[in-house]
């Protein structure tokens, strides 16, 4: 979730958003280290059976506080060679059984992606693929329809005044040059170190923490 004042998601987002992503082997029983992509991590058990990208039923029969993850146990995963031939496998759910937010300017990454960003003067500019938090807020990630790299934009009410979902778009101010700190193209490297108010933590989007260490 990103805040403005505001689970990594797949194109077709809108319908299911990625909520955890399963990492390497722990122990020899089956158990595997995951990453919860949820401001809670232990609430990703309460959406009940998840869909991993291929469309297959997974279901998290026990989890438990690691260092820097969680520590899983998948239903019907009882040793350590069926746990490896689930890493790296991303975890979804519907759209819909994510909770209504009631926090003003406040958004599921999902409901960002593929909106149209257009300037104050309504001309088109491209469209939103991706949201990104390096640690410094969130940016949203745009494709330009002219083609070339995406570049990251700061998700801030100056740069991005208004969110219009219903509408299917964003209305942002782009800076007049390439070396403003506002947007830094997608393959430059870090992006900009400016805050933006009230930077939290994305509910339905990566973390820093790897889930990726054998144990």
């Amino acid at each position: 979730m990103a805040r403005r004042h505001p689970a990594r998601s797949l194109p077709e987002a809108a319908s299911r958003v990625c909520v955890a992503e399963i990492g390497a082997a722990h122990g020899i029983t089956g158990e595997v280290r995951l990453r919860a992509f949820t401001e809670d991590p232990l609430t990703v058990k309460r959406f009940g059976p998840l869909q991993a990208e291929d469309g297959r039923e997974i279901t998290i029969a026990a989890a438990r506080p690691g260092k820097d993850c969680l520590i899983a146990r998948i239903a019907g995963v009882a040793d350590r060679t069926a746990a490896e031939r689930l890493r790296n496998v991303k975890l979804y759910v519907p759209r819909e059984k994510l909770p209504a937010i009631d926090e003003p300017e406040t958004y599921y990454h999902a409901d960002l992606i593929g909106l149209s960003a257009v300037g104050p003067d309504g001309a088109a500019f491209g469209h939103v693929v991706a949201v990104q938090n390096f640690g410094a807020g969130d940016l949203l990630e745009i494709a330009p329809a002219a083609g070339g790299p995406t570049v990251l934009l700061l998700f801030t009410d100056a740069a991005v005044p208004l969110v219009d979902v219903a509408n299917g778009r964003v209305v942002v101010n782009l800076p007049p040059g390439p070396k403003t700190p506002l947007v830094v193209p997608r393959e430059s490297g870090a992006p900009s170190k400016r805050r933006r108010r009230n930077a939290g933590r994305p509910v339905v989007t990566g973390s820093s923490a790897s889930a990726d260490d054998d144990d």
